[in-house]
């Protein structure tokens, strides 16, 4: 998963019209790192979409424009526009971020 560094690597990424996938996280979070663990089964089953991920730390006035205000979250952008936000406590089972991802692909 390819980290954004920068808003304007963020703008341009956001602005595709195919579904973009953004993990907000931060270093420190073991709930960021138990999503690691799992996230590769799940990218591959959804190759439809781009994946990234944000510190949401170091861009943190991103996260703010986004409302991320726990971590890890997942957002879904089309178009320049959040279309779907995945909340940390959403966020914990493998189960729970495919069901997200199913009912945003529908």
């Amino acid at each position: 998963m390819e980290r954004i560094t920068s808003e304007e690597q963020y703008r341009q990424i956001i602005s595709s019209e195919q579904p973009t996938v953004i993990k907000y996280y931060a270093t420190w979070c073991p709930d960021c790192k138990n999503l690691d663990r799992f996230i590769d089964d799940i990218i591959a089953e959804h190759q439809d979409k781009q994946w990234y991920s944000i510190d949401a730390e170091e861009l943190q006035a991103i996260a703010e424009e986004n409302d991320v205000r726990g971590i890890p979250s997942l957002l879904v952008y089309k178009n320049g526009e959040k279309v779907a936000h995945l909340h940390s406590k959403f966020a914990k089972t493998p189960d729970q971020v495919k069901e997200y991802l199913n009912e945003i692909s529908n």
